[in-house]
């Protein structure tokens, strides 16, 4: 995220990531038998937020679930593996921008572009250097970390976009990965079939000038102008939000369960002055507290209707020191325990009632 302090009530964005990204990984773990309602607690992620691929997690949330998805599966190479057989439609109408391109070079020039439709807080670019063309990604907020999981996914399915919408055989003259060399590096190299380098500024896939300029296709200008014109709206979509206090609530879906959430903190995040903050949600008839406590009570109630979440997995989803207390906060919210509320929710008789 940007870090510049602002002095007028103007802020900045939060990090995100669309919910299309899980799609492919959800589909993995559940061939891989991984009992997953556990896991998505654990991250503060409920089923319901994943039913609209273009609803927004926040970031951090997304790599730390890749990161705890591997532990899961048994495979530190997992989300490499899982990126080796990723579809143009995998990333939606961007990838199916690349898929169009008539050059590798133009592919990877449309991904830099368009990369913050998919996901925010993400260095993305394309240079040239001594006959040979370097994309680089990244992801900017570097609090978000470990992220192994994520670079080598991004990368892996990458690479697999280039020999799947150009040539099956092209591979790569170096990868270069951020993170630290793994013990095991077989599976990568096995996957790229290329040099590898660990401990990087930046990740990285290198190519030759002339495998990217060659050209394999005649474009279909029409549909490319259409994709282009909907990646642009998605982009504004985020970047206009309707109200002021939708970039509160995306901060505090983003750090609760991480740290503190304070009425400084958010409003150090957003780059004003905590009167800024609380005169701005003032405006909208809100304040932190209540956007704190909506949110809270949001969550847990997703997370209880999640079969085999436990009343403790919610709580510490959530923060709380023990379930005793996010007991009684959740009674406090909805006048019922969480117990009750989640049987109801997971009950095939259940009716709808006045509230539903």
């Amino acid at each position: 995220m940007n870090s510049t302090k602002l002095s007028t009530g103007s802020s900045r964005a939060v990090t995100y990531i669309r919910v299309s990204a899980f799609t492919p990984l959800m589909d993995t773990l559940l061939k891989s038998h991984v009992f997953l309602p556990p896991l998505l607690a654990r991250h503060s992620i409920s089923m319901r937020e994943l039913k609209d691929p273009y609803a927004l997690i926040p970031l951090h949330r997304y790599v730390a679930f890749l990161e705890d998805a591997a532990e899961a599966a048994g495979d530190p190479a997992f989300a490499a593996r899982l990126g080796a057989h990723f579809k143009p439609a995998d990333m939606g109408p961007m990838g199916i921008l690349f898929s169009l391109a008539p050059t590798i070079r133009i592919a990877f020039e449309r991904i830099s572009k368009y990369v913050n439709a998919l996901q925010s807080a993400t260095n993305s670019g394309l240079a040239e250097d001594d006959g040979a063309i370097v994309w680089h990604y990244r992801i900017s907020d570097r609090t978000i970390w470990p992220r192994r999981q994520d670079a080598e996914y991004s990368l892996a399915a990458s690479c697999q976009l280039v020999r799947s919408c150009f040539s099956t055989s092209l591979n790569p003259l170096e990868v270069h990965f951020e993170h630290e060399i793994p013990e095991d590096t077989g599976p990568l190299a096995r996957l790229f079939r290329a040099p590898i380098f660990f401990g990087q500024a930046n990740n990285r896939l290198i190519y030759s000038v002339e495998d990217a300029d060659r050209v394999y296709r005649s474009e279909d200008t029409q549909l490319t102008m259409i994709l282009e014109h909907h990646l642009n709206d998605l982009i504004g979509e985020v970047e206009a939000q309707e109200a002021f206090s939708d970039k509160v609530r995306l901060l505090i879906q983003l750090y609760m369960g991480r740290r503190p959430v304070t009425t400084r903190f958010l409003a150090e995040e957003l780059g004003i002055s905590v009167r800024s903050l609380q005169r701005q949600l003032g405006a909208e008839g809100l304040c932190v507290r209540q956007l704190m406590r909506e949110h809270r009570a949001e969550l847990a109630t997703g997370l209880l209707e999640q079969s085999g979440t436990s009343v403790s997995d919610v709580a510490q989803a959530l923060g709380y020191a023990d379930s005793a207390v996010f007991s009684r906060a959740f009674k406090q919210w909805t006048g019922a325990p969480p117990r009750m509320s989640a049987r109801a929710s997971n009950s095939p008789s259940r009716q709808p009632g006045p509230d539903d």
